[in-house]
């Protein structure tokens, strides 16, 4: 019962942040400067086809009037054409999101495998020169940006070394798989695809790893810090004094309660990966909603501006209740403290 309690105050409170952010998103669309009909129309229309557009899209409406317009249609699916592509926004959504997802989703793993272990290897090494190496490898991945490491990856493995692929989710000539998920690598596999699986996940690599460098050395540094810091617990030194082995000590009541403020962070920064993926995306030419809303940015498409705006607010608020009924399962404290403020 206080499990679904603190799951049903985080969903009720993601519901009302997602309505205030469907409310700034449509007032940012009205406040751009220029006429959205005649964008739509195009600078070339005539004023009647103007007008009747301006009449179809509601705005000669009250504001509240075309926001309760825009909202229906919003939660129908429904976000009208793009300027970029001539179709309904709503299709490229669904084409373009989950090549974004899958890479987002391999950098998470990443971040998660590579970051933790890192820093759990740091605490456990402290102030030896394994510990002063990891912490100067991530200090070189904070301060260095995706897009540059994205470059740096791509000139060593791709044309130097030639070790992997550089360009898109296919290397040329092999047909995607069909389409289950989205993601190839997983269709590849529900289908039986090894070939393809293998494929699709050389190409993967480069850009996920470029977009996980920076995070994935921020979860080491604060893996680290919160170990060192639970190292001088008094339940450590109980532990240790009961004789208790030193790799159970590590793995086992050392690691689970200093991973919640890795999490917390983990979770945010893979909802950021997606919305900060523009610049690795253009340099890989991967076809994702990160590239396709730039490209809706610089032409002014409203329509597509708005949609992937509030896809990815989703994903933030679902990366939200994902960590935070995560953390809650990490240390109970945090679950029954939210049921009694019920």
């Amino acid at each position: 019962m206080q499990t679904l309690t603190f799951i049903a105050k985080r969903v009720i409170h993601s519901l009302f942040v997602l309505l205030g952010l469907s409310i700034v998103i449509f007032i940012i669309s009205r406040i751009i400067p220029g006429d959205p009909a005649r964008i739509a129309a195009g600078a070339r229309a005539p004023d009647w086809v103007v007008d009747n557009l301006r009449e179809q899209m509601h705005l000669n409406d009250p504001l509240l009037v075309q926001y309760g317009y825009w909202l229906t249609d919003a939660l129908r699916g429904d976000f009208g054409l793009s300027l970029v592509t001539r179709r309904n926004v709503a299709s490229d959504i669904v084409e373009f999101f989950p090549a974004t997802f899958e890479l987002a989703l391999y950098s998470g793993l990443m971040m998660a495998v590579l970051g933790i272990s890192l820093g759990a290897v740091s605490a456990r090494h402290k102030d030896s020169w394994i510990d002063n190496a990891v912490r100067v490898i991530s200090y070189l991945g904070v301060v260095t940006p995706p897009f540059v490491l994205a470059i740096i990856f791509l000139l060593i493995f791709g044309f130097v070394l030639n070790w992997l692929p550089t360009i898109g989710r296919l290397s040329e000539g092999i047909a995607a798989p069909p389409t289950l998920t989205g993601l190839y690598t997983i269709d590849a596999l529900l289908t039986g695809n090894l070939g393809l699986f293998w494929d699709a996940l050389r190409h993967l690599l480069l850009p996920s790893l470029a977009l996980a460098m920076g995070s994935m050395a921020q979860q080491a540094r604060i893996t680290r810090s919160a170990m060192s810091d639970n190292l001088t617990k008094d339940y450590i030194a109980a532990g240790r004094a009961l004789g208790v082995p030193e790799r159970v000590m590590m793995n086992k009541f050392l690691l689970k309660p200093s991973l919640i403020p890795t999490i917390s962070i983990l979770g945010l920064d893979f909802a950021a990966t997606m919305s900060n993926a523009f610049l690795v995306e253009l340099i890989f030419n991967w076809p994702g909603i990160s590239r396709y809303g730039i490209n809706a940015m610089l032409r002014k498409d409203l329509n597509a501006i708005a949609a992937v705006i509030l896809v990815l607010g989703v994903v933030f608020i679902i990366a939200n209740v994902v960590v935070d009924m995560t953390v809650a399962r990490l240390d109970p404290r945090i679950r029954l403290s939210t049921a009694k403020g019920a």
